[in-house]
This record gives C-alpha cells, sequence and structure tokens, in this order.
C-alpha cells in the first residue's frame, strides 16, 4: 500500500516522528506506531461476519408485508414487530437483514406500480376551435 511506504519513508529517511506522520497522514500515533513495526506491506483488516439472509422466510415475509400495505397507517405493524414475529416462527436472522429485505421489497413493489397497472396515458390535442361547445 502506498500510505504505508510514505509512513515508513518519513520515518526512517526524512526522521520524522511519529507525531508528525501523524498529522500528516491522519492516523492516530498508535496505527503509525503499529504499521512502523509491522514487517508486512499491507495492513490486515478483519472481514466482518455477514449475517444469514432471509431466503428460507422470504415468501413469508414477503405475505406479511403484502398484508400491512393493506392496513392503514396506525394499524400497520413496524418491521421491528414484523421480525419480532418471525424469531417467534424459528427465524434466528438480526434486525437490519429483515429491515434490508423489507427495503428492498418496497422498492421492488414501488417500481413495480410505476411500470404497471395504471393503463397507458395518452395526452389529448385539439386543433384550436374543434374541441369547443357552444350553447
Amino acid at each position: 500500500m502506498e500510505l504505508l511506504s510514505v509512513i515508513r519513508r518519513w520515518h526512517n529517511r526524512d526522521h520524522f516522528s511519529l507525531r508528525e506522520n501523524a498529522r500528516r497522514t491522519g492516523l492516530s500515533r498508535k496505527t503509525v506506531r503499529k504499521y512502523l513495526r509491522q514487517d508486512s506491506v499491507e495492513p490486515r483488516f478483519n472481514i466482518a461476519v455477514r449475517p444469514i439472509k432471509p431466503d428460507p422466510y422470504a415468501d413469508k415475509l414477503s405475505a406479511m408485508l403484502r398484508v400491512e400495505t393493506g392496513r392503514s397507517r396506525k394499524q400497520k405493524r413496524t418491521i421491528r414487530q414484523l421480525q419480532v414475529d418471525l424469531v417467534g416462527t424459528g427465524y434466528e436472522a438480526p434486525y437490519n437483514r429483515v429491515a434490508a429485505f423489507a427495503r428492498d421489497w418496497k422498492a421492488a413493489r414501488q417500481r413495480q406500480q410505476q411500470t404497471s397497472g395504471r393503463g397507458t396515458f395518452v395526452p389529448l390535442a385539439f386543433v384550436p376551435g374543434e374541441a369547443f361547445r357552444s350553447d
């Protein structure tokens, strides 16, 4: 990584202090010290564990969302309440996966409603004097 070579060059060749390196790079002094002590070329980052996707319950969750769209605003259940209902049936994914699925489902439904079901709009255009009615 380019940043590591810059930090090492400033420290070894130009004799900048850790504090000066940290100020110039925007990193903390501990991070600069760690990079200088490492023998590797690139920093290693821990990859976060991805939560499980709601694939086994996607049909059930989309059915629940379909029912909720038919209700009035005050009677609708929140995504948190839907997630609690799914946990009661054995679903073990966290809330953020259910919320992401619901967000994608709502966006897809909105796109589908915008493109179909409305019919075709044909603007009415008349030659002046053609569409007038006089009694």
